[in-house]
C-alpha cells in the first residue's frame, strides 16, 4: 500500500467511530489478503536477532490489543513485522467495557482506550492459531477475566498457559492493563511474587508434558515508581522468567487542552512515547542487559523505535502508531535500527 493511498484510507476511516474503524481496516487487509492481492504487502526487512532464546526476522513487532483473537494473523504477518503479539486473551470470552471505548487525539497522534480485554477467549485464539500460516514469531499475550477476584488471579493465568502453551513461541503476561479493575494490584509485591511463582511452577509442568520450553515476559505499566520497578525485577529474576515488557498504555495526562484527552483508560500513542522510554532505560540500567526488554508504547517515528533501542530494549513493538503512519512505519523503523546497529558493529 502507497503512502498516498494509505492516507486517502485513512482519511475515510478517521471519519467513521475508532473501533468501528478498527474493525473495517482489519476485516478489509483480511480480505486483500484472501485475494491474494500484492498492493498491500510489504518487503520484510531481514535483520536476525535473538531474544529470549527465539529466533527473529526483525526487531519490530505489533504490540498486544491490535489483534487480540488470532482472526487476522496471515494478513498482520504480511506487513514486514518481526514477530505478532496477540491478545490480551482470557479464559472465558467476555464483552469488555461498555462503548464508546476508543478515543482519537490525532494532534499528538495518540488514543485513548477503555476496551477492558474484549476478546472471544483463549479457545477462539487457540482454534484461529492452529489454522493459520505461521512465518513469525508468535507472542501471546494473557490475562484474567473481569470477574475474577485478584486472589484467583493466577487460575486464569494457568488455564490461559495451559491452552496456549503449545502453540505460542513466548508468552505474555498482562498485569498493567488500566482498563480491568484492579489488574494493575497484580504488580504489588505479594501478589507478584504469589502470581509468578505460580506461572513459573506452571511453566515448569507444561515443559515436562510438551517437551518445550516457552519463554515468559511480564508487561508491566509506565505508572511506576523506582521501588516498583526495583520490586518487579527482582520478582523477574527470581522465577527466572524470560524478559519484561516495557510499557503497557499510561493513566497519565500531560497538560494539555485536546478534545478527547479527559477521557478515563490507557493513553497510547505520541504522548505515551517519554514515559515509556524512560521506564526502558530504568529498567536497562537496573538490570545491566540481564533481562531483555521488548519496549513498546509510543512509537510513531523510526526515530522513536530506535530511541527505545538505544535505551536498552532488545526488541519494539508498534500500535498506535500503525493506526496513524500506517504499515510503512514498520520497514522503516525496522531500517533505521539495522542500518544503525551496523554502523556501530
Amino acid at each position: 500500500m502507497s503512502s498516498i493511498l494509505y492516507e486517502i484510507t485513512k482519511k475515510a476511516l478517521f471519519r467513521l467511530d475508532p473501533e468501528n474503524a478498527h474493525e473495517l481496516a482489519l476485516w478489509g487487509l483480511k480480505k486483500a489478503d484472501q485475494l491474494g492481492l500484492s498492493f498491500h504487502k510489504y518487503k520484510c526487512v531481514k535483520d536476525p536477532t535473538s531474544v529470549m532464546g527465539l529466533n527473529f526476522r526483525n526487531k519490530v513487532g505489533l504490540a498486544a490489543g491490535l489483534d487480540k483473537n488470532g482472526d487476522f494473523i496471515n494478513c498482520l504477518q504480511n506487513l514486514g513485522f518481526g514477530f505478532i503479539e496477540l491478545g490480551t486473551v482470557t479464559p472465558k470470552p467476555q464483552a469488555g467495557n461498555p462503548k464508546p471505548r476508543l478515543f482519537r487525539i490525532p494532534e499528538s497522534e495518540a488514543l485513548i482506550n477503555r476496551l477492558g480485554f474484549n476478546n472471544k477467549g483463549v479457545d477462539h485464539l487457540v482454534s484461529k492459531v492452529k489454522i493459520s500460516k505461521i512465518n513469525s514469531v508468535i507472542g501471546i499475550n494473557i490475562g484474567k477475566n473481569k470477574d475474577t477476584p485478584i486472589e484467583d488471579a493466577h487460575q486464569d493465568y494457568e488455564h490461559c498457559m495451559r491452552k496456549v502453551y503449545p502453540l505460542a513461541d513466548y508468552i505474555a503476561i498482562n498485569i498493567s492493563s488500566p482498563n480491568t479493575e484492579n489488574l494493575r494490584n497484580l504488580q504489588q509485591r505479594d501478589n507478584l511474587h504469589k502470581l509468578l511463582k505460580h506461572i513459573s511452577e506452571t511453566r515448569s509442568i507444561l515443559q515436562n508434558v510438551h517437551g518445550e520450553f516457552k519463554p515468559i515476559a511480564v508487561k508491566i505499566a509506565p505508572d511506576l515508581d523506582n521501588y516498583q520497578i526495583e520490586s518487579i525485577v527482582d520478582a523477574v529474576r527470581t522465577y527466572q522468567l524470560d524478559g519484561i515488557i516495557a510499557t503497557n498504555t499510561t493513566v497519565q495526562r500531560p497538560d494539555m487542552q485536546f478534545k478527547n484527552l479527559s477521557e478515563t483508560g490507557g493513553l497510547s500513542g505520541g504522548l505515551l512515547t517519554q514515559i515509556s522510554t524512560r521506564i526502558i532505560e530504568n529498567i536497562a540500567n537496573l538490570t545491566q542487559g540481564s533481562i531483555p526488554i521488548i519496549g513498546v508504547g509510543g512509537i510513531v517515528t523510526p526515530q522513536d523505535a530506535l530511541d527505545k533501542i538505544n535505551a536498552g530494549a532488545s526488541l519494539v513493538q508498534i500500535y498506535s502508531g500503525l493506526i496513524y503512519s500506517g504499515p510503512k512505519l514498520i520497514k522503516d523503523s525496522a531500517q533505521v535500527i539495522s542500518r544503525a546497529e551496523h554502523r556501530s558493529a
